[in-house]
């Protein structure tokens, strides 16, 4: 039997096998126009492969977006199992302890420690999407339908984020009392009841975004902070497009960056920033689709190609930041961090999210300009990847804290809490730690198992409440409209 087999027959022999669990559900500087570009893609409804049709101009944010979901999962893979010290190297700059490591080399480290990278580009693309459709009524004057498209998102905004992470989060929180497994970032209650109880507690203060400070934190998946925040960004497009809804083009291009300026260099809200920057870039793109963006910006066409594959080039190194600590002083010990410390604003606590501002509003602008990368994103798996991407945000962390820690502890990757509490597991079928930091035998395998499980599940998520939380309050804001007031016939002269 190969490995992997032996490895998938350990982790189906367990009686706190996770498996059981999920087989439940089974059931920038210029903007010239970005131009959709044809290539096959995945029907929404059954999944199938359709038939080659043209992708809608704006396909490859979606292919983005699910790659992002993918280094976000990456990223937390090698922290679990690369635990300590070895987890500092990854965090900090290369050259970190005089270790020069291949996955801390400036851009190839986005593709170990890309989470954070991962996470602004996500609020980014938020801002675009949430604004297109608006910005679309507001460029052609049609108040009145914006006022109805702001209206209905509006509406709809909180239960679409919230469905899937509360359903997510009680069937894992479940998993504990039913199938008795023990997890180490979540301590179980005594009883199911008490369970519920607590878990209750916890998600009506995570949900209320209006008590939380800027960092929520949920202990029924801790990776999950970042939803709160989605929900606040999104406030801050509806709100902003409805003042700015009247304003003439340069006022509300202005208006934009004023308000970049305010959330990132006088107020600590580098979130709303981010969202404000993917509104900007996505009113710039509506602008240049009609030849009207202002001419400063056009004259710089000529020189596109270069600027933009220049803007690329420092994304990606901005993106690498290191992020061991939140010390400014740390990073400027960094090599090739020193003079970049100087440029943090004093108003952002944790400096990363500066420099991870500035990393994916130019990853956003540049990647339509750049053909190749383009085609990328739009290719089928990227595609896929973005279906299933707010799943696959969803269920990394319990797979990876239930089957991901057994496994990595059955390979040799092992903590003392593992010895404490799955002593059963650790070490049953040790393999070689040899190879590239980060790319070793003994954690790459383990991944041959909990990558095809953790998108099997992402699919499931998907199907079972991702997609149902698109369409329940649709459905819900159409109930809730009345019906359009009868006008009476006039009165006879």
């Amino acid at each position: 039997m190969t490995i992997s087999g032996r490895l998938a027959k350990l982790a189906m022999q367990s009686p706190s096998s996770p498996a059981r669990l999920f087989g439940l559900l089974r059931p920038s500087l210029i903007w010239p126009t970005p131009s959709p570009s044809p290539s096959p893609s995945l029907d929404s409804n059954n999944n199938s492969p359709s038939e080659k049709k043209p992708l809608r101009s704006t396909a490859y944010l979606d292919g983005l977006r699910g790659f992002a979901a993918f280094l976000v999962y990456w990223h937390h893979h090698i922290l679990w199992a690369h635990k300590g010290l070895a987890a500092d190297f990854i965090e900090s700059g290369f050259g970190y302890l005089d270790k020069h490591l291949f996955s801390t080399y400036p851009f190839i480290r986005i593709f170990f420690g890309g989470g954070h990278y991962a996470v602004s580009t996500f609020y980014v693309i938020s801002g675009y999407v949430l604004s297109t459709k608006p910005l679309t009524l507001i460029h052609t004057g049609e108040q009145a339908k914006l006022a109805d498209n702001l209206g209905s998102a509006l509406f709809r905004r909180w239960l679409r984020l919230f469905i899937p992470l509360i359903c997510t989060t009680f069937l894992y929180m479940t998993s504990w009392h039913v199938f008795g497994i023990w997890t180490e970032p979540s301590k179980a209650e005594p009883s199911y009841g008490a369970e519920i109880v607590s878990w209750y507690k916890e998600m009506k203060a995570f949900s209320f975004v209006f008590n939380q400070g800027d960092k929520p934190w949920f202990s029924y998946n801790f990776h999950l902070w970042s939803i709160p925040l989605e929900f606040k960004g999104s406030i801050v497009i509806y709100t902003s497009l409805l003042a700015l809804a009247r304003c003439s083009r340069n006022a509300r291009l202005w208006c934009q960056v004023g308000l970049i300026y305010y959330f990132l260099y006088i107020v600590d809200g580098w979130y709303c920033a981010l969202f404000v920057a993917g509104m900007l870039l996505g009113d710039l793109d509506l602008l240049a689709a009609k030849d009207d963006l202002p001419a400063f910006l056009a004259r710089l066409e000529p020189f596109s190609t270069v600027i933009y594959y220049h803007l690329l080039v420092i994304s990606l190194y901005l993106g690498g930041v290191p992020v061991r600590t939140q010390d400014i002083n740390d990073l400027a010990t960094n090599n090739g961090w020193y003079y970049l410390s100087f440029f943090k604003p004093q108003a952002v606590y944790d400096y990363k999210w500066f420099y991870l501002f500035w990393a994916a509003v130019l990853l956003v602008a540049s990647i339509p300009r750049i053909s190749w990368l383009k085609r990328f994103f739009e290719t089928g798996f990227c595609q896929y990847l973005g279906r299933i991407s707010f799943s696959l945000y969803l269920v990394h962390g319990p797979i990876l804290w239930t089957l991901g820690d057994r496994l990595y502890a059955a390979v040799g990757w092992a903590t003392e809490e593992q010895m404490k509490h799955i002593p059963g597991w650790v070490n049953k079928l040790p393999l070689s730690k040899a190879g590239p930091f980060c790319l070793e035998v003994g954690f790459l395998l383990p991944n041959i198992i909990l990558l095809p499980v953790t998108l099997y599940c992402a699919e499931m998520v998907t199907r079972a409440f991702d997609e149902p939380s698109v369409r329940f309050p649709q459905w819900l804001y159409k109930q809730t409209q009345g019906r359009p007031a009868r006008i009476p016939p006039p009165l006879p002269a």
